[in-house]
């Protein structure tokens, strides 16, 4: 066997640094710079703002062992996975780049010189391809590097040809493939490299970005020539290894073992059988750094996209025969293999495997009545001799039973069957339809089209930082969201400025209020938003005079509040970092919100925080208060805040430049909310609440500075209120409390003791009473003030005195009635219990029913309690 997969990717690094290129860790699979991305998919996505030149930084050369996650596209379609040798969802691109520095024929020699002297790769085993107008790269592979014009293929643009968009930066690429000779079964008249016969595997793309095109097509050649190359280290290791497949490389067999050992499926017995196993191993690796990278499972976006991968795996399972949650235990083993090269894996352990457990037991609850539901609608259409799974099926699996549309594909794919997906879409249209119908609307829809208008006339800037006053005329003026002129006291209106003090609501913290004060009026803001980039909205009441389009108006932010909101947001920077302090780095931020009053903060956990762990992050963060930290603020580049430390998070977007704020070596983050000069202006910060709001997301709720400190004083004032009932000290109310307790549980103890005396005596009593009937004794009676436990109870001891028989009591509470009814086992064969309990109860006005043994209803007439008893006695013959 060749070189392990993690000594390539080291190889592969370590050669490219030689050759003057910086070496850069792997970016989050979340893409920081590309909203359009869902996940990763490329090397080059982390550096797409390089390549369009909208930034610069310290080096023109980079190389990357970059993670990536494909599950749609060409060849990458999710139900493939598993069943050829080579896609997968997750993968390593192993790249190369150039950012304006060298070009074709640089890219060209270390390409061919790594595979060929650093990996030892004979070059008769290769074969390239070229754009079939690139006569550049041809004559350089043939003249350079010496590869024979017949192993050097033109291909069209769909093969060869690379574009980053529509329009935009775009070139020619060269591909370096590995042939494996002429296959058997191809027919294809000319056999190259675009063939899908089975002869090539294409192992590196070189990416020669040198034009940009227009809109109308046009393409100009671009100052700066760049290159992106990308190769799969599974596909090398493939190679390298000799196997015939990427899963039967390093990379995936202690990942396919470890699947063996928990299915109890040997690897290798069954086609089908290797298939899922190789889906597993796929899939575990997907879902370990999906999760290690913050994404959870949800319904929709990028958690949908883990939800379906993680429910493929699982189903696979259960065609293996282990309907247990296992997957989890799979991804143990990618972190055991994987944390060599990516250490994050490791603290982040016990955070992955539990989500993904708890997802997999969520799952398989249904998913054996879905598979049942599958199962006897295949049978029915292959009754009838149709192939095709109807669209309203597809929906209830989706819908009811959590079933992916692709899950349900590809199980059907092994039945020769396709699924209705215009049906399917047809079912999700009308659900859509019944939810518009049952919302009742913010009329928020015309959002976009009354602002766009604004938008395009005006744009806001914020001044807030600097100081919380400010002058500025009166650009836009909006009431019931339709401009307008004039407003007057008493209008609820929207007011739009050049310039505001005012702080919009975005990033968790809220709009600040205030007032703005005009020639002739008087405005109280309520609230700020921005709806559109670059527009700044003040929500406000006129309560006095009015406003006119125009006008110079003095703007003053309320400055207590504004104070408060300042505590309050970097006390929440620094709960953030005393609690990934505490809990670890798989902490991560979720959501937060921000006002003068409090401060929530939500973030990724496994479990309750326990109280310890709260006192410790408390701790934590009133030191830092306690010293006083300065806060620092810059304006960096996206990337070098990221180098700096920042914490980013997933859901932001960030423009080119970002907004730094750090408080000495305990937080640093990208926010361009308002903060306070130091620690120390925040006073205090007390933890109020820790609660679950969602499947591993908690929530904590704090408070700082003077609320902090009234809620300290509240709960004091409460222990002393409590104490003075006690008439005990303050420091005594746990002892006296506890002490209460005690006394409370046995004098319940004597109260219960005392009842089953008196319960014994009245059944004792009631005995005597009873009935002969065929095979027993009947006995029915009326007990004063019992409620349903006692009747209970008295229906098991009357019974036990009895030996054979059966039972019947009522009794009145509040004016209802209650009535119990038990048999003995010997007799429930000719009087059922939850039978006689329905004409029993009819008689009080009532209803109910329950097992043979013992049955209880309900009834409404009290004044029938002894007619019902002869029912009783009727119904079971008593003489």
């Amino acid at each position: 066997m060749g070189p392990a997969a993690k000594d390539i990717r080291e190889l592969f690094l370590d050669y490219f640094e030689q050759k003057g290129h910086s070496r850069q860790a792997s970016a989050s699979l979340i893409p920081q710079d590309d909203p359009t991305l869902m996940f990763t998919n490329a090397g080059m996505v982390p550096f797409k703002r390089l390549f369009l030149g909208e930034e610069s930084r310290s080096y023109t050369r980079a190389t990357t062992s970059q993670k990536c996650m494909r599950v749609s596209g060409k060849h990458n379609d999710l139900e493939n996975v598993g069943r050829t040798p080579h896609h997968h969802t997750f993968f390593e691109m192993l790249g190369n780049f150039s950012f304006g520095d060298y070009f074709k024929a640089d890219a060209i020699d270390f390409a061919w010189e790594f595979l060929t002297n650093q990996l030892a790769i004979s070059p008769d085993r290769l074969a390239v391809s070229v754009f079939t107008e690139d006569d550049e790269a041809f004559g350089m592979w043939r003249d350079n590097i010496g590869v024979p014009e017949s192993k050097v293929y033109r291909l069209g643009e769909e093969e060869n040809f690379w574009s980053m968009g529509e329009t935009g930066p775009c070139g020619p690429c060269t591909e370096i493939h590995i042939d494996f000779g002429k296959m058997d079964g191809c027919t294809s008249a000319v056999c190259d490299p675009s063939c899908d016969c089975g002869r090539w595997l294409e192992i590196w793309n070189l990416v020669f970005m040198q034009f940009n095109r227009d809109a109308s097509g046009n393409m100009a050649p671009l100052p700066k020539p760049s290159v992106d190359t990308g190769g799969g280290l599974e596909r090398w290791a493939q190679v390298l290894q000799g196997v015939a497949s990427n899963y039967e490389t390093d990379l995936f067999m202690p990942l396919i073992e470890r699947g063996q050992e928990l299915t109890g499926v040997a690897y290798g017995s069954d086609r089908e059988h290797d298939v899922s196993l190789q889906v597993i191993a796929d899939h575990a690796r997907a879902l370990t750094f999906l999760i290690g990278d913050g994404v959870l499972p949800s319904n929709e976006g990028r958690g949908y996209v883990l939800r379906r991968i993680l429910r493929r795996a699982s189903r696979h399972g259960v065609l293996l025969g282990t309907e247990r949650p296992f997957i989890h235990e799979v991804a143990g083993k990618v972190i055991d293999e994987m944390s060599d090269a990516y250490p994050d894996l490791i603290e982040r352990r016990s955070f992955i495997c539990g989500r993904i457990q708890r997802e997999e037991e969520r799952f398989l609850e249904t998913l054996t009545k879905g598979l049942h539901l599958l199962e006897g609608k295949i049978e029915e259409l292959t009754a009838k001799g149709e192939t095709q799974l109807p669209g309203e099926t597809l929906f209830q699996l989706y819908d009811t039973f959590g079933f992916p549309v692709d899950l349900t594909a590809d199980i059907l794919t092994s039945r020769d069957m396709t699924v209705d997906h215009g049906g399917f879409e047809t079912e999700m249209q009308a659900q859509r339809t019944r939810a518009r119908a049952a919302w009742k609307g913010t009329g928020d829809a015309t959002v976009s089209e009354v602002y766009g208008r604004i938008v395009s006339e005006v744009t806001s800037e914020f001044t807030g930082y600097e100081g919380l006053n400010g002058e500025a005329s009166l650009q836009a003026l909006l009431k019931g969201g339709e401009p307008v002129d004039v407003v007057n006291e008493g209008d609820e209106v929207e007011l739009v400025f050049a310039v505001t003090p005012f702080y919009a609501e975005s990033g968790g913290q809220v709009g600040d209020e205030g007032l703005i004060t005009g020639p002739s009026g008087e405005a109280q803001v309520t609230d700020v938003q921005k709806p559109l980039d670059g527009l700044i909205v003040h929500h406000a009441r006129i309560t006095r005079g009015e406003f006119r389009m125009g006008e110079t108006a003095q703007l003053a932010v309320d400055r207590t509040n504004r104070k408060a909101i300042v505590r309050n947001h970097s006390a929440t920077h620094l709960l953030h970092a005393a609690l990934r302090q505490v809990l670890g780095d798989q902490a991560m931020q979720k959501g937060s919100l921000v006002s003068g009053q409090r401060l929530r903060f939500d973030f990724t956990h496994d479990h309750a925080v326990t109280e310890a762990e709260l006192e410790q992050i408390e701790d934590i963060a009133n030191q830092w208060i306690e010293e006083n930290y300065t806060a620092q603020t810059e304006l960096l580049s996206y990337n070098d805040a990221v180098k700096k430390g920042a914490m980013a998070l997933f859901e932001e977007k960030y423009g080119d430049e970002v907004r730094v704020v750090s408080f000495g070596d305990c937080s640093t983050e990208l926010c361009g909310g308002t903060h306070a000069n130091a620690t120390g202006d925040i006073g205090l910060l007390k933890i109020v609440s820790e609660s679950g709001i969602s499947a591993g997301i908690r929530r904590i709720e704090a408070l700082s500075g003077m609320a902090a400190l009234h809620h300290l004083r509240d709960q004091e004032r409460a222990l002393r209120d409590t104490a003075s009932l006690l008439k005990v000290a303050p420091a005594d109310v746990t002892d006296r409390v506890s002490k209460l307790l005690d006394e409370r549980k046995t004098a319940r103890r004597e109260l219960e003791a005392a009842r089953s005396a008196k319960q014994g005596d009245v059944s004792g009593d009631l005995i005597a009473d009873a009935k002969e009937i065929a095979g027993g004794k009947a006995l029915a009676a009326r007990v004063e003030g019992a409620d349903a436990k006692v009747m209970r109870s008295m229906i098991d001891d009357l019974r036990n005195g009895l030996g054979s028989g059966v039972v019947c009591l009522l009794s009145e509470n509040n004016g209802k009635v209650l009535v119990a009814i038990g048999a003995t086992k010997d007799m429930i064969g000719d009087f059922k219990a939850g039978d006689l309990i329905r004409d029993v109860a009819g008689v009080v006005g009532g209803g109910g029913g329950g097992r043979p043994d013992f049955a209880q209803a309900g009834g409404k007439d009290a004044s029938k309690i002894d007619a019902a008893i002869a029912k009783f006695y009727e119904l079971v013959g008593a003489s």
